[in-house]
């Protein structure tokens, strides 16, 4: 009597009916994404990443926590800290995003009150110049007649004409006068002339205007050759320190010119805010 023997059946283990591997994939895609928005959050200028990332990551720890109350994942505490950090980069977002916008329109007015100041309009000398020139000028005042009122800003004005620019800060500048300069002065060459001019400064704004800023350049005759400043015991100081509103500064300052120039082109500049302006004085 033969024997049949059947070949070896591969073993295969037995799997409980129903048992499925936990689905853990959404829970740690919330924490992750999570991190990174809350990270994000914390600079500014990435709230808009903050802002993505938290709603997914919130999204998607909600649906982690769903699973795991359903028995299909195990990481209940996973998905619902990343839920918790997708809101908490939903906030940061919110919040960089007012910062941002608020340092940006900070900006843009600072940009604007600068275009704004840097404009001049022109007025005719008041009687603070003409007082000053009273006393500084010894020639008649028919060759320097000031411009009208609607004289369009940029113009270059005439002596004791005012540039008045939009926030209220005004310069004046006298007619020249004739000056000696003392036998110890600087900048005077033997054969030129010296004048001597007055600058005034009111502060009409709402702020300290800071006069050390102020420059004041000059160029004489017609080809515009540089006047050079002359310094001696009685002028060349310049501007220095704050001018309270409501207050002024007056300082003189004295151009060595050839002795043919028959004019003296005076500039000011009050600051990096505001444009300079010019003043064509008749020597």
């Amino acid at each position: 009597m033969s024997q049949f023997t059947q070949p070896p059946q591969p073993y295969t283990p037995a799997q409980a009916p129903g048992l499925r591997p936990a689905r853990n994939g959404l829970g740690t895609a919330a924490l992750v994404l999570g991190i990174i928005g809350t990270v994000s959050g914390l600079i500014p200028f990435l709230f808009w990443l903050a802002g993505i990332l938290g709603v997914i990551a919130l999204v998607l720890g909600l649906a982690g926590r769903g699973r795991a109350k359903r028995g299909e994942a195990s990481n209940k505490g996973v998905a619902t800290f990343g839920a918790v950090l997708g809101l908490v980069a939903l906030i940061l977002s919110v919040v960089g995003a007012v910062l941002t916008f608020k340092a940006v329109d900070e900006v843009v007015d600072d940009i604007n009150k600068s275009v704004s100041d840097s404009s001049a309009s022109a007025k005719p000398g008041g009687a603070d110049a003409a007082k000053d020139d009273a006393k500084d000028d010894t020639k008649g005042d028919a060759a320097d007649a000031p411009k009208s009122d609607d004289e369009p800003a940029g113009e270059t004005l005439a002596g004791r004409d005012t540039a008045v620019y939009d926030d209220g800060l005004e310069v004046t500048v006298s007619s020249a006068a004739a000056y000696t300069p003392d036998a110890y002065a600087a900048g005077h060459t033997k054969g030129n002339r010296a004048y001597k001019v007055s600058v005034i400064i009111e502060n009409k704004t709402k702020e300290k205007f800071d006069s050390a800023l102020v420059s004041v350049d000059a160029r004489a005759g017609k080809d515009g050759v540089d006047a050079e400043q002359i310094f001696d015991g009685k002028v060349g100081e310049g501007f220095s320190g704050t001018v309270l509103p409501g207050k002024k500064i007056t300082v003189q300052f004295a151009f060595d010119a050839p002795a043919d120039a028959k004019n003296l082109s005076v500039e000011v500049g009050p600051g990096f805010d505001w444009d300079a302006s010019q003043w064509d004085l008749k020597l």
